[in-house]
């Protein structure tokens, strides 16, 4: 997926997605935080304006696409990219992994792979900050922040692959 940012002096950032077929989406940040929504069809067209949001809706619509709320398929990990390199990552907690039953710090999982356990949900309860003697459990999503390369050692932890 190709992404072109480009500085707009006094108005913010555009960023231009290639969606495929010759289209693009184009995204223009605000500096006051308003977002307008284009549509490129072709590389030679004009943009057409889909929407124009505020900051809180923005950010309201990306946590619903990033799919925060809803996972629309079965998925074992979601992987949202905070910067280059750098994931914010949900990994399911099968029954059959190694670590049900371990505390963080018994599994220590941050000196095996080099990732932060952020959060865990738990049913419908988010533990944020979990404490070191928190236990993991079957059917637990782990919130991991960590580079690719350290996510992946986990999903290896995770699954009794390491």
């Amino acid at each position: 997926m190709d992404v072109t940012e480009t500085d707009l002096p006094g108005v913010g950032k555009k960023h231009e997605v290639d969606i495929g077929g010759g289209q693009q989406l184009v995204v223009v940040t605000h500096n006051t935080g308003t977002r307008e929504l284009y549509l490129k069809e072709d590389e030679d067209a004009d943009s057409e304006k889909l929407v124009e949001l505020s900051d809180r809706m923005a950010r309201m619509v990306g946590t619903i696409l990033e799919g925060a709320y809803f996972q629309p398929v079965e998925s074992s990990h979601v992987e949202t990219m905070l910067s280059e390199g750098t994931l914010l990552e949900w990994y399911a907690v099968e029954s059959d992994s190694p670590l049900v039953g371990e505390t963080l710090a018994g599994a220590n999982v941050g000196q095996r792979t080099g990732v932060t356990v952020v959060a865990i949900q738990r049913d419908d309860n988010v533990i944020a900050g979990p404490s070191p003697d928190m236990q993991i459990e079957a059917s637990d999503t782990l919130v991991v922040i960590g580079e690719r390369e350290n996510c992946e050692q986990f999903e290896k932890l995770l699954t009794g692959d390491l």
